[in-house]
């Protein structure tokens, strides 16, 4: 009987602590690709040209899910408290388009103006840029 419990308690007690679907740093990355995808940007610059100081511009960079799963975006920042970016809050899902909706003031705004939106997602995406001259009204 003792002999028996020699055997058995080592086994026992490796398998706890050696399950390899928990925790293993090599699932959690083979989990982390399975939720990458891929993106495809219709045009990831707008020029807005030559406006007036005060003049508000809108602009929606368009982009497709061209990968195999949902493409989420967690956040989207831009570099200037006057543009906002508006991401969509629902998942893409594979083939089909979104878009992310920017607005720029450029009140007390001028001169040449480039605008960076940086977008947070499980794909990568290019950064984007809005560009333009806001002239002194």
């Amino acid at each position: 009987m003792r002999k028996l419990l020699y055997i058995i308690l080592p086994l026992l007690i490796s398998c706890q602590i050696r399950d390899p679907k928990k925790n293993s740093i090599d699932n959690l990355a083979k989990q982390d690709s399975l939720t990458q995808t891929q993106v495809m940007v219709y045009d990831s610059v707008y020029d807005f040209g030559t406006i007036k100081e005060g003049d508000i511009v809108e602009f929606s960079f368009k982009f497709k899910n061209t990968g195999k799963y949902p493409l989420i975006i967690t956040n989207t920042s831009a570099s200037c408290g006057c543009t906002v970016p508006e991401k969509p809050e629902e998942p893409i899902q594979p083939g089909n388009d979104g878009e992310i909706k920017v607005k720029f003031n450029s009140s007390r705004r001028e001169g040449n103006m480039n605008k960076h939106v940086v977008v947070t997602s499980n794909a990568t995406f290019p950064q984007l840029l809005l560009k333009g001259t806001v002239e002194k009204q």
